[in-house]
């Protein structure tokens, strides 16, 4: 079970490393549009939400206190989410619709990292191979 677990984390945070090049890569077109959508220090916000990104996503695939990398990818969805896919304020119908499926996107995907923070931080819980113990022991 052990192979599973860890083919499941690093499925799941791949998306999220390479979320987090794109953000490094295209900062500046990216920045643009997080000033578009009135992020406060734009290209430092993009710049900074890249390097979360990739290292809360090798936290989860290398074990290396996988429960605090699955908790900054699950806060960083979630603010990602309410600020930049803002479907509630959309006025037409096409990008209304486009914005609430990229914001349940995130909103599913902070989920998934919500639940493996409980698995990773419950003490003796067994998650894959790992390279560290959990950086929280929650009782179960």
């Amino acid at each position: 079970m052990n192979t599973v677990l860890l083919i499941g984390r690093i499925l799941f945070a791949l998306v999220f490393i390479a979320s987090g090049m794109g953000h490094l890569s295209k900062v500046d077109a990216m920045a643009g549009y997080a000033g578009f959508k009135k992020v406060p220090a734009a290209k430092l916000s993009v710049l900074l939400s890249g390097v979360l990104l990739i290292a809360g996503g090798l936290s989860i695939i290398l074990g290396v206190y996988a429960d605090l990398g699955a908790i900054v990818i699950a806060v960083l969805l979630v603010l990602i989410a309410l600020k930049m896919h803002d479907f509630w304020a959309q006025s037409d119908a096409q990008a209304k619709q486009t914005e609430m499926t990229n914001f349940m996107k995130n909103i599913s995907m902070a989920g998934g990292a919500l639940i493996m923070f409980a698995i990773a931080a419950t003490e003796g819980s067994d998650y894959g191979w790992t390279l560290t113990d959990s950086l929280w022991q929650l009782a179960k």
